[in-house]
């Protein structure tokens, strides 16, 4: 295996080409029909859909967003050599602090997720101080997503997510490191505890902290809940998790069994996608007020239209990223309701942090695993925790690895401080 020794340094410049295509295609939109009161029972209402869509036609400037993401976040391409798979060339995010002894840290994101997850936590967490350590950050569009290239065989799964990670960060120099990462971040980050702990991987955080249901509980699940020895927020958390599992997890049978129909519809209809996509924006956090939504007042930085955005210039298409739902199932991890909830086992250091409307939300006592060094608890917060409360997640990794945390010092020579004031 010959791993690349240099990254290339990565501009976003959409060719006009596309954004012509987009305004044409955003022209001929024909909007559903929907039922009166129908509000956000049936999915996302057609009056914020019109609203958005027409602020995508006019209002919405690609070229002046293109630019604020391309002077906040360093971009590269690396050219990653996958086992069985070729070579992909890989988008990264790659901020380093000024402190010397700053932690190598990998954040991977999920879906409908992308780099843009990382924007507000980079400049938190490569803050120099002597107070708290300060990161090295690496924020890779997974393979599929972004401006990444995407897989062209079958089988690309957990472990080949988890590779091209690992191999991206040894290429960069980056010997040893800590992950953090949510929704498939989890998975993926979980699969390089596994594959590439303890002589790479030397410690891990996640902010979706999930594992198997005890035996007993899914032989009281048809119990009232109250019946159940949990504390409030537990029953809350629990009743949040069969929420989603009743009303807001229709996209993981699709995307799981089915993606490449659903993705001739979001190849081709951007308003099918921002559909697809804003639902979740909306549903799966905590209030959080997007810029686009803020009534009459133009937005800044267009959150969710930046956002979907990017799916839509994506460089393999905004299909390619609906396919690790079935692979990872194909890869016999279970059927598509449980692909996240595993046995959960680690050999490394490993950080959770709850964030109170996580769309499954366990009691702590069927997350406890071993090597638990960290646990917080947060009563604000959703899916999205690098995105809506960036302060909330660094202050968790800055105690995790800081001075008297559980995980300080566990990479060799790199304690998140100068020498001068470790």
């Amino acid at each position: 295996m010959t791993l690349p020794t240099t990254q290339t340094p990565f501009t976003i410049s959409i060719p006009d080409s596309q954004l012509t295509h987009l305004q044409q295609k955003l022209a001929l939109t024909t909007f559903p029909d929907e039922l009166e009161e129908a509000g956000w029972h049936y999915g996302v209402p057609l009056a914020d859909v019109k609203r958005l869509v027409g602020r995508w036609k006019e209002g919405f400037d690609w070229r002046k967003q293109e630019a604020l993401l391309n002077a906040e976040l360093p971009q590269f391409l690396y050219a990653v050599d996958v086992d069985d798979h070729g070579t992909l060339d890989v988008h990264f995010v790659h901020k380093k602090s000024t402190v010397k002894g700053a932690i190598p840290l990998l954040f991977v994101h999920g879906w409908p997720g992308n780099f843009i997850e990382v924007r507000k936590l980079l400049p938190i967490l490569t803050q120099a101080s002597r107070d708290h350590p300060s990161f090295h950050v690496v924020a890779l569009s997974l393979p599929g997503y972004g401006f990444s290239q995407a897989p062209s065989k079958k089988g690309f799964s957990t472990a080949q997510y988890a590779e091209v990670a690992h191999k991206l960060m040894i290429g960069l120099g980056y010997d040893e490191y800590v992950t953090q990462g949510g929704d498939w971040g989890f998975v993926i980050t979980r699969k390089i505890a596994e594959l590439y702990g303890p002589k790479h991987a030397k410690a891990w955080h996640t902010n979706f902290p999930l594992s198997r249901p005890p035996p007993l509980r899914q032989a009281l699940s048809s119990l009232p809940l109250p019946f159940l020895s949990y504390t409030k927020s537990e029953k809350a958390g629990l009743e949040r998790t069969e929420w989603f599992r009743r009303w807001g997890s229709g996209y993981l049978a699709e995307q799981s069994t089915r993606p490449q129909t659903l993705g001739y519809s979001l190849a081709d209809s951007p308003v099918g996608l921002l559909a697809w996509i804003y639902e979740k924006l909306v549903e799966w956090t905590d209030g959080y007020r997007w810029e686009d939504d803020e009534g009459n007042v133009l937005p800044t930085r267009f959150e969710v239209l930046t956002w979907v955005s990017i799916y839509w210039f994506s460089r393999a298409g905004p299909a390619a990223s609906l396919r690790i739902y079935y692979e990872v199932v194909q890869a016999g991890q279970g059927p598509s309701q449980d692909i996240f909830s595993q046995a959960l086992h680690t050999k490394i250091p490993v950080g959770f942090s709850h964030f109170v409307k996580e769309l499954v939300k366990y009691p702590k006592s069927w997350t406890r695993v071993n090597h638990l060094v960290f646990e917080a608890e947060h009563d604000e917060g959703g899916h999205f925790a690098a995105y809506e409360k960036p302060e909330l997640l660094a202050n968790d990794l800055r105690v995790m690895f800081g001075k008297g945390g559980g995980a300080y010092g566990v990479v060799k020579g790199k304690s998140g401080y100068d020498h001068d004031s470790a």
